[in-house]
């Protein structure tokens, strides 16, 4: 079984709000993401939240799963400790997928596509390419978690991946290179800008 773990957990300090709740084509940007997460088959469902937890709005269900990072301020490795400590309650899962909620495009079209290259690969990270990069969403390996508890500081599960390049497959994801950080992403992403 996959579970998923979803970073939402920043203050959206550039942008002024918290980019959770942003509108896109009638949902919230944090809703597009669990509803990605969930309609890939994914199971449970972390929501990593943090500096406006109070102000974010996410049903909790048998399959979503909201949490609290009290070291949100650390960066986001701190985040992934957390999602991975909450899915080693669950005995059944063998992969985790780690996405962020500022990926608009990021859809169960393009998780399916990730887990059944896993699948055929055997490879233990599929990763997405986009703008002469690797990143997120990322699916990995349940042999990879003790390392990913070990992340510090804000660079995420970057340097488990550079360190692996045998280890890895990718799977083409343009419009990954779109992400929310500021009012002008904002509108672009809206059509009311450049």
């Amino acid at each position: 079984m996959t579970g998923a773990i979803i970073l939402a957990a920043g203050e959206s300090r550039r942008l002024g709000q918290p980019k959770q709740n942003l509108l896109f084509e009638n949902k919230t940007l944090l809703e597009r993401a669990v509803e990605a997460a969930l309609g890939s088959g994914c199971s449970p469902v972390i929501v990593v939240l943090g500096a406006n937890a109070g102000l974010i709005n996410i049903s909790a269900g048998d399959d979503v799963k909201p949490i609290h990072n009290p070291y949100w301020r650390e960066g986001m490795a701190s985040s992934i400790r957390a999602g991975i400590n909450e899915l080693n309650i669950y005995s059944n899962i063998g992969n985790v997928l780690i996405m962020l909620c500022d990926q608009p495009f990021a859809d169960a079209a393009l998780i399916n596509t990730m887990r059944r290259r896993q699948q055929e690969t055997g490879k233990n990270i599929v990763v997405c390419s986009y703008g002469n990069t690797m990143g997120v969403p990322a699916l990995l390996s349940k042999s990879l978690f003790p390392e990913l508890l070990l992340l510090k500081g804000n660079e995420g599960a970057k340097h488990i991946i550079k360190d692996r390049p045998q280890e890895i497959t990718i799977v083409p994801f343009e419009k990954g290179i779109i992400d929310i950080d500021t009012p002008e992403d904002y509108d672009r992403l809206a059509g009311r800008g450049d």
